[in-house]
């Protein structure tokens, strides 16, 4: 059952069960309410009535008894009730329905004997029954006759009833107020989350591109906009996934691919005994880059999944550098480049993961190297500023392009592959370098132009010796 209907449901039921609650248990309250309302305030007036219209008749030689009765008359408009003007004997001398002189002694148990009494009939006189409110009319400590106000048993259910309309008509409003309610509620707050609910399933599909629009400036909204802000996320990392194994199966194939047609051609005998030596060459050159290759996703795996784990220790750099400019010796010698190293001061030490620095070191070298001319240098040089070292890697080759230089420390981002001599780099180096030195808390920065070179310029803290 969907929500709606499950409010729909809700609402009507809460709203039969006030109508029968209100309309049976509070009827009866309110006929109790009517009731004692009804004694008290008209016991009231028949007191008065006897003290203030009546008295005086006993009071004076002469009263006609028509203006008594016009007297009445007015009470009667303003009560609502029937008055009898009753002498010692029983005989009505005024009554405000009639002009008969009706003797009522015989009922005199149910109208004047009593100052109250209920269901009164007399045949002919008062035909329905009535409820009779009776005060005495005493004079000179005498009772002279009687006041009695006489209203229609009906009366009671009639006013009952009539204030039972009432709060019906204001229940009514309130239920149209509370439909309302419900409507706005919906409109707010379920319909934006079917909506949510649909999006999320199309999102879930792959289907990125679905709209969610949510207007408003509540919590609602601002969950759509985190849904939102998440698939962006998502869309990213798929995107990434794609492109990671488009270019994971790309930078694969190449060195696969070689290794496997140059073994081939030896094997069949393709490639003479004679050349077989620089084909063997390619394909261990082939191996290395397969094995740096996975070597560098595995580091990448490890900063996603755990962050980088960093070992510190205090160490000469200055070593570690020359150890790094060393391991280039052959390449430098094949590609006639000369890699110049200056120190700030014969020994420095730093507090580094001396690992992951010289891997570093390595990654920036092995780029330089590959975007430098043949007969170029590669400086590499120290620098203390307050208590960090600074230390460049520069090289006089082809440059990056300016549009190039923001993206250069994405995984598998290659510039333009005219700028360097190495078309086979895996796009992974100088990402690895950034994960390194941020996780050291510390910065790295890049200078180049076109055709004059690039400069690679990080930072480490000094020890404190």
């Amino acid at each position: 059952m969907k929500l709606p209907l499950k409010v729909a449901i809700c609402y009507l039921l809460t709203i039969l069960a006030v109508f029968l609650f209100v309309n049976l248990y509070g009827n009866k309250k309110i006929e109790q309410a009517v009731y004692k309302k009804i004694r008290t305030d008209y016991s009231g007036y028949t007191r008065m009535i006897a003290d203030e219209y009546s008295g005086y008749y006993y009071s004076y030689s002469y009263v006609d008894i028509n203006d008594i009765i016009r007297q009445l008359e007015l009470a009667d408009e303003m009560i609502h009730a029937r008055i009898w003007v009753i002498n010692s004997k029983g005989l009505v001398l005024a009554d405000t329905e009639s002009k008969a002189m009706t003797n009522v002694r015989e009922y005199a148990g149910m109208i004047y004997e009593k100052t109250f009494n209920r269901g009164v009939v007399i045949p002919g006189v008062l035909p329905d029954p009535m409820i009779c409110f009776t005060e005495p009319v005493i004079y000179d400590f005498t009772v002279k006759g009687y006041v009695s106000v006489l209203i229609p048993e009906s009366r009671i259910k009639d006013d009952s009833v009539l204030y039972m309309n009432v709060i019906n008509i204001g229940l009514l409003l309130i239920a149209a107020v509370l439909l309302i309610a419900f409507a706005s509620i919906y409109m707010i707050a379920v319909y934006p989350t079917r909506k949510i609910r649909t999006a999320a399933i199309e999102y879930a599909k792959g289907n990125y591109d679905y709209p969610l629009n949510i207007k408003g400036h509540d919590e609602i909204r601002n969950l759509a906009d985190s849904i939102k802000y998440m698939v962006g996320e998502v869309r990213s990392v798929d995107d990434y996934q794609k492109k990671f194994i488009a270019n994971i199966s790309h930078d694969f194939r190449s060195p696969l691919t070689s290794i496997k047609g140059y073994a081939e051609a030896i094997k069949d005998g393709t490639i003479p005994p004679e050349m077989q030596g620089k084909y063997l060459d390619i394909i261990l050159f082939e191996a290395d880059r397969l094995t740096k290759l996975t070597s560098n996703l595995l580091d990448l795996t490890r900063i996603d999944n755990n962050g980088l784990m960093l070992d510190i220790s205090s160490f000469e750099i200055n070593q570690v550098i020359r150890n790094v400019a060393a391991a280039f010796e052959g390449i430098c010698k094949n590609k006639k480049i000369i890699i110049e190293l200056a120190f700030a001061a014969p020994e420095t030490y730093v507090d580094a993961d001396m690992g992951r620095i010289q891997q570093v070191l390595y990654n920036l070298t092995d780029n330089a190297i590959k975007f430098s001319n043949s007969g170029s240098r590669i400086e590499i040089e120290t620098e203390e500023k307050g208590n960090k070292l600074l230390i460049r890697v520069k090289d006089h080759g082809a440059g990056i392009p300016k549009d190039s230089l923001k993206r250069i420390w994405e995984r598998f981002y290659k510039a333009d592959t005219s700028r360097g001599k190495d078309k086979k780099g895996t796009g992974l180096g100088l990402s690895i370098v950034k994960e390194i030195i941020t996780a050291h808390d510390e910065n790295i920065s890049v200078i180049s132009t076109e055709g004059v070179g690039t400069e690679f310029t990080f930072s480490l803290a000094l020890s404190e010796v």
